[in-house]
């Protein structure tokens, strides 16, 4: 593809500057199998030059490994690097399997200056709250937040995995300049009521797994084809006769990119990009994963694609179809608070 860089969109009201698309960089360190660190880095640097300039990260990403991945990168292009990471899930070393979720006061400030030692920042462009803890008051978690920003450790402020009602009660707190939750072809239960609250109120949306965890881009069928260390193997639609049945529902997405000369997961996430205009989003930049540069470069050619009425029309359907759930545990969403 050409060296040209792609458009540039303000990340909601307020927010930064960023490429119309980012870069997920959780699978560079852990959840998709084996992973080539020099590659890895290669395709960060990749990114760059082709626009992207939003890198997303987690503190619960290889516990804390994947921020020190990238923070050199980070440093060595800080001012044309939008960073966002998070916090919220904690986990355990002698129990590798235990995901908690702390939204207390005393556990953000804690985590934001192990994030900042980590990534070896000074300030964080985008801290998001990466799930909710319904025990703990949002306004007592978002307050925290904020004092982040006044503090100058955090300069906007995100949250992921949220209910619409949830949004406005934040943004009433501090103002949100993001929200991160899945989004794709496969996954729109989003549409019920955070993305009209994210229009309302000017918040940027992220949407994470643009491509469904690699299912739409046909490059697996079922969880038996992946490796032993691949998280997708327990996802619900991955395995199973679910699988199947979802498989035979990329038929369309197949379709329309054979019309386009495109892939389907370009289709899929023009798909994605095109939510904006559908329900008058601020901003939609999604973040698609990868650890390689020929799958970037796939990726970040796809906000040129744009797909035409009749083909979003083919396409409407498919998320009802969908068998089998997002996670095997959907309590750790926002589902069960809609």
């Amino acid at each position: 593809m050409s060296s040209n860089v792609i458009p540039t969109i303000t990340l909601g009201t307020d927010g930064p500057l960023v490429g119309v698309q980012g870069l997920g960089c959780m699978g560079m360190s852990e959840f998709y199998g084996e992973t080539d660190t020099a590659e890895a880095l290669a395709t960060l640097e990749r990114a760059l030059e082709l626009g992207v300039t939003l890198f997303d990260t987690a503190d619960i990403y290889g516990s804390g490994r994947n921020e020190e991945l990238i923070g050199p990168f980070v440093r060595a292009n800080r001012d044309k690097v939008v960073l966002a990471t998070k916090f919220a899930i904690e986990r355990r070393e002698d129990d590798p399997q235990y995901r908690g979720i702390r939204n207390d006061p005393a556990y953000i400030r804690q985590a934001v200056d192990a994030s900042l030692r980590r990534l070896g920042v000074d300030v964080i462009d985008l801290y998001y709250m990466h799930r909710r803890d319904p025990q703990v008051p949002l306004a007592e978690s978002v307050g925290a937040m904020g004092e982040l920003v006044r503090a100058g450790k955090v300069k906007h402020l995100g949250l992921s995995e949220v209910t619409g009602a949830e949004l406005r009660e934040a943004h009433a707190v501090h103002p949100i300049a993001a929200l991160q939750s899945e989004w794709s072809l496969f996954s729109r239960d989003v549409e019920h009521s955070a993305v009209p609250a994210a229009a309302e109120l000017g918040v940027a949306f992220v949407p994470y797994s643009p491509l469904g965890r690699g299912f739409l881009t046909g490059a697996f069928a079922h969880a038996g084809e992946l490796s032993s260390n691949d998280f997708r193997q327990f996802q619900p639609r991955f395995t199973g006769d679910n699988a199947a049945r979802n498989a035979a529902l990329l038929a369309p997405v197949q379709k329309i990119a054979a019309t386009h000369g495109a892939t389907p997961a370009q289709v899929a996430l023009a798909w994605v990009q095109q939510r904006a205009e559908v329900h008058q989003l601020a901003a939609v930049v999604s973040i698609p994963g990868t650890r390689k540069r020929t799958r970037l470069e796939e990726n970040v050619a796809a906000t040129a694609l744009r797909l035409s009425p009749e083909e979003l029309a083919q396409l409407e359907p498919i998320a009802g179809q969908v068998a089998g759930d997002r996670y095997p545990d959907m309590s750790f969403t926002s589902a069960g608070r809609e």
